[in-house]
């Protein structure tokens, strides 16, 4: 996270002695990113966050892949997958690769009954459908439909929900997630260019301070297998931190779209950025204004990159047939467009309502065993006229 934040008390240097009122000593932990070379936090505990009391069951929680070489563009209907009560049981991972994991999960139950850290990834979570709370050991995030939470790995939370209608596109990435560099100045600071500021990002507040001994589940993630670890003390002990690494939360609604005379390409749409892939917003906009103006998009090669698009709501302008919760999917090696008809109906529009995330990875995805059971099986021809 490119700007600075803290919450609570921490004391005016680093790594010197910080006690209590009541004299005793608080402990401190480095929560950092890419060794010690990127950001970083400082926190502060009541106890030491080190006591592992027990560690109790493993599971595998490896995607099963149905085709590990994908040629064929798919449409997903993601409404088809089964909510579940548990979070984490209701993730169903549906495309991946070496550096990320895209998927849907539908949970209908907060995460209450353990805590969880995916040790591997940061997380990106999309709220589709939902209202709630987002607790972690560096405080909470209230959230409401449209919000991207980003979440980095590391980061012990629990999820609150209001209701049991949920509905969240996830992305886990095993690099960070990080806002564009090109909109950025060298130091960091978001530049007039672009499409949002540091005025929109939704920071941790309400630092929750449990000062608790006991039995605590925590659920890890790490390489594909989910420990059952207890700890000694409540995980959410911290009475401060300062620093640059944290969980935060951004509106797809303050997303300001970046228009032209003619046609623009994706990249304009760009929100988050790592090295292996990007996520884009599509959002509301006035469409080309140059008086011969084609708005849909020209047909493109995808030599770089399969295309993921998560369709949230509106009418998607170049295609067809498209209804909220989709997936569509384009990958590497097939040229792509505007679906027929598209183009043409496009011609004189003055603007779109359509509301959509697109995540374009630079390494083909596999597909899971959970995607093809969704999966319509003939929008590879939905381009034969």
């Amino acid at each position: 996270m490119p700007i600075y934040h803290s919450l609570g008390n921490f004391p005016s240097k680093r790594h010197i002695v910080f006690k209590s009122p009541e004299g005793k000593f608080y402990y401190e932990q480095l929560f950092g990113t890419e060794g010690f070379n990127s950001h970083s936090s400082l926190t502060y505990h009541v106890h030491r966050p080190t006591q592992i009391k027990e560690i109790l069951k493993s599971v595998d929680v490896t995607p099963k892949i149905a085709i590990a070489k994908n040629i064929k563009p798919l449409l997903l209907e993601g409404f088809k997958l089964k909510p579940a009560d548990d979070f984490l049981e209701s993730r169903i991972d549906l495309m991946v690769n070496g550096d990320c994991k895209v998927g849907l999960a539908a949970p209908r139950k907060s995460l209450t009954a353990y805590y969880y850290k995916n040790a591997d990834a940061d997380e990106m979570l999309f709220v589709h459908r939902g209202k709630g709370k987002l607790r972690t050991f560096m405080g909470n995030i209230n959230f409401v439909p449209g919000d991207y939470l980003i979440i980095p790995r590391g980061m012990i939370y629990q999820i609150e929900f209001e209701s049991e209608d949920n509905k969240i596109l996830y992305v886990e990435s095993y690099a960070p997630i990080y806002t564009p560099a090109r909109y950025k100045s060298s130091s960091g600071q978001l530049l007039e260019h672009s499409p949002f500021c540091e005025r929109d990002f939704k920071l941790p507040t309400e630092l929750e301070t449990h000062d608790e001994k006991g039995d605590f589940l925590i659920k890890v993630k790490k390489e594909n297998m989910l420990h059952d670890i207890v700890y000694a003390t409540h995980p959410f002990d911290v009475v401060g931190w300062d620093g640059y690494n944290f969980p935060w939360g951004f509106s797809i609604h303050n997303f300001e779209p970046i228009t032209g005379r003619v046609h623009l390409p994706p990249p304009i749409h760009q929100t988050f950025e790592t090295s292996s892939f990007v996520i884009c917003s599509f959002v509301p906009r006035m469409y080309d204004y140059h008086p011969q103006s084609i708005p849909a998009p020209y047909n493109h090669s995808n030599i770089d990159a399969d295309e993921v698009l998560f369709y949230v709501e509106g009418d998607f302008m170049s295609r067809n047939n498209i209804k909220e919760g989709h997936f569509t999917l384009h990958p590497k090696g097939i040229v792509h467009g505007p679906a027929p008809g598209a183009m043409e109906r496009s011609i004189g529009q003055k603007d779109t309502q359509e509301l959509a995330v697109m995540v374009d990875t630079f390494r083909p995805l596999q597909i899971t065993e959970a995607a093809m059971g969704i999966d319509d099986g003939k929008y590879y021809k939905s381009w034969v006229e």
